[in-house]
């Protein structure tokens, strides 16, 4: 029986990338508000996009075909490190149970690109899941989330910038 709060929550969206992917960027797992718009970084308060945007000059998308737009045609893969886990809510604090994504056929396709984590809970999983067989070491990036109160978006967007820019 599963504990009050706790859902087993399966990665339904597909990653973003193509041949020209020049980076690859991962999140943990889709949020619920992600989930429930059928597309990363979903909630309207995270600061994904608008960070995106800054740092590769174009204007916030608004869309899902405006995204994927920004993203390819800046050289940006995104998918998330698991594949299934079980999580309170959107909390990536109470992810267990991972079974993580692979990543083979992204990376035969872009080739060894880079490989950027959004937030401390993403780099950990990545670390512990899949830097040993994709053979790739992760940059850590500050969280996009709300939940990272202490990284304003002017912040964040210099951290990213900084590192994103040697590569787009």
């Amino acid at each position: 029986m599963k504990e009050a709060g706790w859902q087993r929550v399966t990665q339904t969206l597909s990653p973003v990338y193509n041949s020209d992917s020049r980076v690859l960027i991962l999140g943990t797992a889709p949020s619920a508000k992600s989930r429930e718009s059928k597309f990363y970084y979903g909630h309207p308060q995270n600061r994904f996009w608008k960070v995106l945007a800054e740092v590769t000059g174009v204007d916030v998308p608004q869309n899902i075909e405006e995204k994927k737009a920004l993203l390819l045609s800046q050289g940006i893969a995104i998918y998330d490190v698991i594949k299934s886990c079980d999580i309170q809510g959107s909390s990536d604090s109470s992810i267990r149970n991972v079974v993580p994504t692979d990543l083979s056929e992204i990376l035969k396709t872009t080739g060894q690109i880079p490989i950027f984590g959004n937030g401390g809970t993403a780099f950990r999983l990545y670390k512990k899941h899949q830097e040993k067989e994709t053979g790739i070491p992760m940059i850590l990036l500050p969280s996009s989330s709300p939940a990272n109160a202490t990284w304003n978006l002017q912040r964040l967007i210099e951290a990213w910038k900084s590192q994103l820019e040697l590569y787009l």
